[in-house]
């Protein structure tokens, strides 16, 4: 393996491409056009460019679902370009948009498709459909189901689960949730993240044609021109702050700003400083709370330090008015884990202009109000450096 098949973290390059083309009959033009690309072990690399810039036609040559016309592939360093086929993709995982489950068998079956044919046992087969039901979070009672029997999203999950049955080291994803409707396709794009996080920990090389989900779920962005050529490789964070040309400007659209948000969590911030007493508290402990801290408005927590609601000073001058049953209830909460983009979006659908921060048992962390996010935005900007000249522009995109 050459100096270039290592980056400067000293990973392998898992998936290295020198020069690949593909040519169809009867096109005039090459629908890959000598790509070289190397993608390194553990990461997730999207590919992401308008339709019919040859994106799945790249991801289809590394398990040679479509045969190169000329160029090398690379996995961990050996040359698979000739190797048998057949093969090379029992070591590798595939999940497309339409999922491809066989109808005439069971959920389990569907599973164990690739490990029966590598020869497991029954035994082995049978503990690792279990573990992958529990790791997709489907009931075990699944098994024995039928395809038509699950929704469109159960469906996706066993998809995913027959591609890591044999527990590859390389999975490709071609347009995975682009199938199912809006709430269930961000659902499963967590649940991805989740798992790759926790468990997997693959070379994932993603294709999707939607520049959001490719920043949401890329290490790093491959933006495609037609042909496959590269117009930025590059991190998000990068791709956002620093585009290499107009082109790439043009596919990030506008709101870089808002974009960069859905790379930082609300775990990596200073939370807002804010008064917060309990619903067991008499009135005149709140009042004073509420004025010592200069606030509007009061947090009210239970017993379990849940947020319950919240009060102003109108709601608790009256002690005839139970406090837990005073001012509006609490219900813009996000999780440590959230994203300021999606708490942004809940601020701005919250009476109060804030999101409610709680840990995974729903206990009280702190709150995030627009202060919050403009204050981190702005601590994005020595990181950027002066390389992104829309910046001042893009603080347009923030609510007042």
């Amino acid at each position: 393996m050459n100096d270039a098949a290592e980056n400067q973290n000293g990973r392998e390059a898992t998936i290295r491409l020198e020069k690949l083309s593909k040519e169809f009959p009867g096109q005039e033009e090459p629908a890959v056009k000598e790509l070289s690309m190397e993608i390194y072990e553990g990461e997730i690399v999207v590919l992401v460019g308008p339709s019919g810039c040859g994106k799945t036609t790249t991801m289809k040559m590394i398990n040679r679902i479509i045969e190169p016309s000329s160029g090398r592939i690379y996995i961990s360093g050996e040359d698979v370009t000739d190797k048998n086929p057949d093969e090379l993709r029992r070591h590798i995982g595939y999940v497309i948009q339409q999922i491809g489950l066989f109808p005439h068998m069971t959920i389990a079956d569907n599973i164990a498709t690739v490990p029966k044919m590598l020869g497991w046992d029954k035994e082995r087969v049978s503990k690792r459909v279990d573990e992958l039901l529990e790791t997709v979070h489907l009931p075990n009672s699944y098994r024995d189901r039928y395809p038509k029997e699950l929704s469109g999203g159960q469906r996706q999950r066993i998809g995913v689960a027959r591609a890591m049955a044999a527990d590859p080291p390389i999975m490709l994803m071609d347009e995975p949730f682009g199938a199912v409707d809006p709430i269930t396709r961000e659902r499963l794009q967590d649940e991805f993240l989740r798992l790759q996080q926790e468990i997997l920990q693959k070379t994932i090389v993603f294709v999707t044609h939607d520049i959001d989900e490719a920043i949401k779920l890329g290490d790093r962005i491959a933006i495609l021109r037609d042909q496959s050529e590269i117009a930025q490789y590059d991190t998000p964070e990068t791709i956002l702050t620093d585009p290499a040309d107009e082109y790439v400007e043009d596919f990030i659209g506008s709101g870089a700003s808002l974009k960069r948000l859905s790379l930082s969590k609300v775990e990596d911030i200073k939370t807002a400083e804010w008064p917060v007493a309990k619903l067991t508290d008499g009135h005149d402990s709140v009042r004073r709370k509420m004025e010592q801290s200069g606030k509007d408005y009061v947090l009210l927590l239970d017993e379990r330090e849940k947020p319950k609601r919240w009060v102003s000073l109108s709601d608790v001058e009256h002690d005839s008015i139970p406090l837990k049953e005073a001012g509006w209830p609490a219900v813009a909460i996000v999780e440590a884990n959230s994203s300021l983009y999606d708490t942004l979006d809940t601020m701005i659908t919250s009476y109060r202009g804030s999101a409610v921060v709680v840990d995974d048992n729903g206990g009280y962390k702190g709150v995030v109000d627009f202060e919050t996010v403009l204050t981190s935005i702005e601590e994005m900007r020595p990181q950027e450096g002066h390389q992104a000249p829309g910046y001042i522009a893009d603080r347009e995109d923030l609510p007042s």
